[in-house]
């Protein structure tokens, strides 16, 4: 699969969109790069199952340089919440691992596809509705910490998101502000990544039908170009989440999400 000028001008798009989207909302930019890495590796031949697993897949890795771009530029404002990032991070490793090293091996992509769908949808149902939590509502404890930690990181390792469509949130529910939720969901977007990457890696080593470039359920060379264009945007939606109504941006972003969602629904039902 060669890496023609047409192909490279789309991953670079795709890059630059992402970057800036996962510093403005917190959200790792899976829910954008799937869908589309999904219809480049389509066109190109690759079997829609794999398609839609190598999507994934590729889309986590990504999340590991956004990640690190977007979280320098939070941390310089002091929005990271440390001292949660540290409670989720255990249990986030643990379902990351148990998602990416067993399930996401044992289902078929047309199933993984729907579940991206749905949870898509979920996450832009969410943002439509922008539900106030109790006042009286905090963090949970160890126990609550590590469960949620652990629901986070399996689901992520399913749908190739940072996690950012639960964890923004749960942590809101449970009254974090928003922009520390934003700044902090980058910031477990890492671990997140990590843990996902490395179950891709060992459970596709074997897989037949690969197309060249691949490593595991890496498709390396849309990682390198997608992750440069990605790293350079972060920083600037990141900065940008400071200081633009977020709220109203979230509410058109929702719009987007659901074609999405439509999209990979019918990519389920289809394959």
């Amino acid at each position: 699969m060669d890496l023609a000028l047409p192909l490279i001008l789309e991953l670079v798009a795709l890059g630059l969109a992402t970057g800036f989207l996962a510093g403005l909302l917190g959200i790792g930019g899976g829910m954008i790069m799937v869908p589309f890495i999904t219809l480049i590796l389509g066109q190109r031949g690759v079997a829609p199952e794999l398609a839609v697993k190598m999507a994934i897949a590729t889309s986590m890795a990504t999340i590991i340089f956004t990640s690190v771009s977007s979280v320098r530029a939070h941390h310089k404002r002091g929005a990271v919440r440390w001292d949660i990032v540290k409670r989720l991070a255990p249990g986030i490793v643990i379902g990351s691992m148990v998602g990416s090293l067993g399930v996401f091996a044992l289902l078929k992509g047309s199933v993984l596809a729907i579940i991206f769908a749905a949870f898509v949808g979920f996450s832009a149902t969410q943002m439509f509705l922008d539900r106030k939590p109790k006042p009286s509502r905090q963090m949970p404890g160890t126990a609550g910490t590590v469960a949620a930690g652990g629901a986070i990181g399996f689901l992520s390792g399913l749908v190739g998101a940072g996690g950012g469509f639960i964890s923004v949130p749960f942590m809101t529910w449970c009254n974090v502000a928003i922009h520390n939720a934003v700044a902090t969901s980058a910031a477990l977007g890492f671990p997140i990544a990590v843990a996902n990457v490395a179950g891709y890696i060992a459970s596709g080593m074997r897989v037949e039908g690969l197309p060249p470039g691949s490593f595991g359920y890496l498709w390396l060379p849309a990682l390198v170009v997608i992750a440069l264009g990605s790293v350079s945007t972060a920083p600037l939606g990141a900065r940008a989440a400071h200081a633009l109504p977020v709220g109203k941006l979230k509410r058109v972003f929702a719009s987007i999400l659901y074609t999405l969602a439509a999209y990979m629904l019918y990519k389920g039902l289809a394959a």
